[in-house]
């Protein structure tokens, strides 16, 4: 499902003139390459990995495989094939002990006309944010590129860059009504500032398309959630804290969270935080 959402009107991005094949990621571009002829990128920003991340990557490697091929170009006059995206992937298959690994392998020719192609066209003024957006991503996908080396290619800040990639992180439904044009980038900011509550999402994305919402408007209403989950300030939540107190003889606080929150029991002495237990248990 990603990868039909991640390729969606992409091929729109593409000058007319470039192969097409060089974009192609199925059956006929993938090949089994062992995994002792695949060297990393001496050139590769990224000196570590997490080690807990990694683990989990292999552990999943060794229930369902590789599932996105990595990208290679050849190295040298023999067999072996430099990572240009993907060494993560390669090292969690290499301690899964996978003897091979699914690979597109690209020429430097066709990732200098890909490159090329995609950075033109991300500057384009009548791209959609989401159609930039997924130009950005396809950039870090197939060159390993970090979103400050994006943005250097682009003439961009760094700040603007990362804005652009955040939009992929919409709900469907935002994303359907941001390409429809049902909504503005700036409404599809404020929603995304919600991202920790789904259900807050859906009703301020419903609040916008039914109401008429401006921007500005949006963003009060995220204004105003975030003051109650950093005041915890509802009537409610004072009672309640109200009436703890009163059972446990103990100062209470109750603070909201996105999810959830914590009840903060207040004491001053080891005797006092017994009393408190011995209260808890009546």
């Amino acid at each position: 499902m990603a990868r039909q959402t991640l390729g969606r009107g992409f091929d729109s991005l593409i000058p007319k003139d470039l192969d097409p094949s060089i974009l192609e990621e199925d059956e006929s571009r993938v090949q089994k390459l062992l995994i002792q002829d695949v060297i990393p990128n001496p050139d590769q920003p990224r000196r570590q990995f997490e080690e807990a991340g990694l683990a989990e990557l292999t552990d999943s490697i060794k229930r369902h495989g590789v599932l996105q091929p990595i990208i290679v170009v050849r190295h040298g006059s023999g067999n072996q094939y430099k990572i240009v995206a993907g060494e993560r992937r390669w090292r969690a298959a290499s301690a899964a002990k996978l003897s091979k690994i699914p690979a597109i392998v690209r020429s430097l020719q066709e990732l200098e006309q890909l490159e090329m192609a995609l950075i033109e066209n991300v500057q384009r003024v009548d791209l959609s944010p989401l159609e930039q957006a997924l130009a950005v991503l396809k950039l870090q996908q197939q060159f390993n590129l970090s979103l400050d080396d994006i943005a250097k290619k682009l003439g961009k800040a760094p700040s603007t860059v990362s804005n652009m990639t955040r939009l992929l992180q919409l709900p469907e439904a935002a994303r359907q009504a941001l390409r429809d044009g049902k909504i503005s980038e700036g409404h599809a900011r404020a929603i995304l500032a919600l991202r920790a509550d789904k259900a807050k999402q859906e009703e301020l994305l419903s609040s916008i398309l039914n109401n008429k919402w401006t921007v500005r408007q949006a963003e009060e209403y995220v204004l105003r959630h975030r003051r109650i989950l950093r005041d915890g300030d509802s009537h409610d939540s004072k009672a309640l804290a109200s009436d703890l107190s009163t059972k446990i003889g103990a100062e209470v606080k109750i603070k909201h969270a996105a999810k959830g929150g914590q009840i903060i029991i207040s004491f001053k002495s080891t005797d006092e935080l017994k009393r408190i237990a011995e209260n808890l248990n009546k």
